[in-house]
């Protein structure tokens, strides 16, 4: 686990270096996107009574990534070292909160998270575990998505001009789908990744 948790580090600092070189400096609110994400992942899942809603798993487990990219980019300006964050990241995920709601534990996160302006990782295992998403999972999609903020960002999303929906879907769930049919243990993951989301990005 530590040794994925710091390619992932890896990732998210270049990520970040991307969209603002000086991001260490920016004093961004993680804490503020990271509540807003529990709020999507919310509805993703389903929480109106007066309407039927089915829960859509996958794009709740994308959301839960999201919500990762910002916790991991907070943690990084915590601590010393990328093996620092990944040590205390690890330890934090192997001693999951024990709410046994789905909504109530994206609810205590989302909480949690505003009460101390930081995610910690506790509440985070909870909800992997009460969707049903391993370690495993979570670093597959978290790379998957990060390549596709990358995708993203050499297609004009700051710019305003990337297209979000292709052929009636979001990109993240063509991501999804992509991810579905690849090795993330193969060396060129990323690369793979990539060309996948460029062979269906529409011309």
């Amino acid at each position: 686990m530590k040794k994925q948790l710091l390619v992932m580090l890896e990732m998210q600092d270049a990520m970040n270096a991307r969209v603002n070189p000086e991001w260490r400096q920016a004093g961004n609110a993680w804490y503020r996107a990271i509540w807003t994400e529990c709020a999507e992942m919310l509805d993703h899942y389903g929480w109106k009574w007066w309407k039927h809603q089915q829960p859509d798993l996958e794009q709740v487990r994308l959301e839960l990534v999201d919500i990762m990219h910002f916790a991991m980019s907070d943690y990084l300006l915590q601590d010393a070292s990328n093996e620092d964050v990944a040590a205390r990241i690890a330890a934090e995920l192997s001693d999951p909160r024990q709410d046994n709601d789905i909504r109530a534990a994206i609810e205590s996160m989302a909480q949690s998270t505003i009460a101390c302006r930081s995610m910690h990782f506790s509440d985070f295992a909870n909800v992997m575990a009460l969707i049903d998403m391993d370690f495993d999972q979570l670093y597959r999609t978290y790379v998957g998505k990060n390549v596709l903020n990358f995708f993203r960002q050499d297609h004009g999303y700051q710019e305003g001009s990337y297209i979000k929906i292709w052929d009636g879907r979001e990109d993240n769930e063509h991501l999804a789908e992509l991810l579905a049919t690849l090795d993330s243990t193969s060396p060129g993951f990323r690369e793979e990744v990539y060309r996948g989301l460029t062979a269906r990005y529409p011309r």
